[in-house]
This record gives C-alpha cells, structure tokens and sequence, in this order.
C-alpha cells in the first residue's frame, strides 16, 4: 500500500503574502515541524503525493490541486483519503503529477485566498511546471473548484469540478479555460441544474466545455470520474 507524504503548512490568515515556513529538523514519518506565532497564521494541513522518479528526474512536473468534500473537513488528516486521487494513491495509483490535498478547517467553507497562497508556496518548494496547474474537487470541494478559478482564472490549465454549487453569472470568467464538469442525474444533494445552467451560460459564451451527467448516480458521481482514464488523459493534455 503506497502511503501519501504527509506535510504540514501554515498560511497568513487575511494577509496577501506567505511569510517563509521555518522548517526544523525532519521528524519521522515525513512530518515537517514549523515554527509559528498561532495568533497571527492560520494552520493549514495537507497531504502531498510525489511522482515516481520526481527525485531523480529533473525536469518541471504537473500539479493537480484535490478539494474534499465537507465530511472531509476538520483535523483528522487521514479523513482526506476517503474520496478521490488521495484514496487512489493511498490504495496504490501511481499518477504523472504533484498532487496536492489540503484539509479544510470544520465548519469553514474552502478559502480561495489560502489555497492560492498553498499554490504559490508548493510552485516555490517543488518543481511545478506553471503552465500545468489543475485544480478539481467533490461537492463542497466542487464548489471550491469552480471559486478558485473564478477568483483566479489566469492560474490553472484546466478544471473539473463535480457536483459543485455555482454561479454561472460567473461564466465569463472561466470561458477561456478548459472544463470538465461532472454530475449525477439523481443527485439530491447538490441538484444537477448547478451544474447544467452552468455549462449553458458557458456554452452560450463560446466555451467548449464538457459535462457528464451520470444518468443512475446521484451525490457520488465522484468515484466513476477519478477511476475513469480517459479523465486524467484529458487533465493532462490541457496547457496553460
């Protein structure tokens, strides 16, 4: 069973820069202990995943940011492996790329502001090729996609959110960029036609973006997405 490295990271809470972590002696376990003041940073946990052949291969690799869903949230960081790319590679999934999958805090919703500092802090410690940067997410982490890169539509390559909540009055923010959305048809959940009038408003704007709608699933159309191939084929051909 191929565990995840394990990582922590703090991040400036309100703040529009990332402070350097101080980073003490490597611990076991591939914990990393960093020095903070807790009244000024905000305490963010995350799993990271290396390639194989990232430490003898010196090239610049692609970076897929993962967003949980909300009953993923909180401090128990081994929750992050129940759904989605972390579960895969916990479970043996080798994958082309950095992946990235941080924890949301209970009952807080995903900060565009701190993944974007995540982002930028992963970009400086680790060879990310800045013109392959993917960001997806389930449900609460698919509404999270689709806010980062509305709130940063010049960063990434290509998103796919799943059944996530949007505004498609923010559909002219993402035209440019390639989107995959996924969605049950019987989801009660998240009803499908966030989705869809999304897509709609994409489409009506020039988008070529794409949307499954899983005909049987209903709030999982989660797991079907990350297993199929042809998803990660297209994730990576996309560049920005």
């Amino acid at each position: 069973m191929k565990l995840l490295h394990l990582f922590i990271a703090f991040l400036i809470f309100n703040f529009s820069f990332l402070i350097p972590l101080k980073v003490l002696p490597q611990q076991t376990n591939k914990y990393f202990k960093v020095e903070v003041q807790k009244d000024v940073f905000m305490e963010t946990w995350f799993l990271l995943y290396l390639p194989d052949g990232y430490d003898t291969i010196n090239q610049p690799w692609p970076l897929v940011i993962f967003l949980h869903g909300s009953g993923e949230s909180g401090n128990i960081l081994e929750m992050v492996k129940k759904n989605g790319p972390p579960k895969l590679a916990e479970f043996g999934r080798s994958f082309p790329f950095i992946l990235v999958s941080p924890q949301c805090p209970e009952d807080q919703r995903w900060s565009t502001d701190v993944l974007d500092m995540l982002l930028d802090e992963m970009a400086a410690r680790y060879r990310v090729d800045s013109s392959r940067i993917y960001v997806t997410g389930l449900s609460m982490g698919g509404q999270g996609t689709w806010d980062l890169a509305i709130a940063y539509p010049d960063r990434f390559a290509a998103i796919a959110p799943i059944c996530g909540k949007v505004d498609p009055g923010d559909a002219a923010k993402l035209k440019d960029i390639p989107i995959w959305v996924f969605h049950g048809a019987k989801d009660d959940v998240v009803p499908p036609e966030m989705s869809q009038n999304m897509v709609n408003a994409l489409k009506a704007m020039g988008s070529d973006v794409k949307f499954t709608l899983y005909p049987d699933a209903g709030h999982d159309s989660w797991t079907e997405t990350y297993e199929n191939p042809e998803f990660w084929e297209w994730l990576l051909e996309q560049h920005r």
